[in-house]
């Protein structure tokens, strides 16, 4: 999952960004308006937390430009004004959601969370062949055997198990599972890819995880 942060105050932005990294997103961040705007029209992102105060242009502009743009994506308004006439505005401009500064971390991964599953089934568990990965505990299975994963390798093999049985080039998941300032003439997929081979289908007949040589990978039953 890939989130935007539009926020001006660099210090929130931070906090935010390495909250959300800690939790397996990857994360752009934009420090005005109209940067956020080029980043949210020129990426493919799964939601955007959005500040109202924003120089070069605000959010409230930003959010209602996006949605006439039919920019879909949830998004977050994050604002120092909390009376019921601005949430209203917010939610109007076209967020889905409000919070108010200064907010309670954890709230705020719930909230992303539940955005993030608005509109797809519900679910809790992922499953390929005996092959388990739960999203809420981020404990991955196979065959009855606990799988230590670091956060990189488990959102790599979230990303790939929900898209089992696709093809999964490397222009996706560096889009979906690096940020912005990703180097593409790297190794740094293959080598990523490799650690969860070791982790995944060493010691086992059945290799879930394959290269499809010329066009990326694919991880399926």
């Amino acid at each position: 999952m890939r989130i935007l942060i539009i926020e001006d105050e660099k210090k929130i932005a931070d906090f935010i960004k390495r909250g959300l990294k800690e939790e397996g997103y990857a994360v752009d961040v934009a420090y005005d308006g109209e940067e956020g705007h080029f980043l949210a029209t020129t990426n493919e992102y799964d939601l955007i937390i959005l500040d109202l105060m924003l120089p070069k242009l605000d959010g409230i502009s930003l959010c209602r430009k996006l949605r006439d743009e039919k920019v879909t994506m949830p998004i977050i308004m994050l604002t120092a004004k909390d009376t019921v006439r601005d949430k209203i505005i917010g939610l109007d401009s076209g967020a889905d959601d409000y919070l108010t500064k200064p907010f309670a971390f954890e709230e705020f991964l719930a909230r992303v969370r539940a955005l993030l599953r608005k509109g797809k089934p519900q679910q809790s568990k992922l499953k390929v062949a005996d092959l388990e990965l739960d999203l809420l505990s981020h404990k991955v299975i196979r065959a009855g055997k606990v799988i230590e994963l670091t956060t990189k390798e488990y959102t790599l093999l979230e990303y790939l198990m929900r898209n089992c049985g696709t093809i999964v080039t490397r222009a996706m998941l560096s889009e979906h599972v690096w940020d912005v300032n990703f180097d593409t003439f790297t190794n740094v997929i293959d080598v990523y890819i490799n650690y969860l081979r070791n982790k995944i289908d060493q010691g086992f007949k059945k290799k879930l995880i394959q290269t499809i040589r010329g066009r990326g990978y694919i991880l399926k039953e």
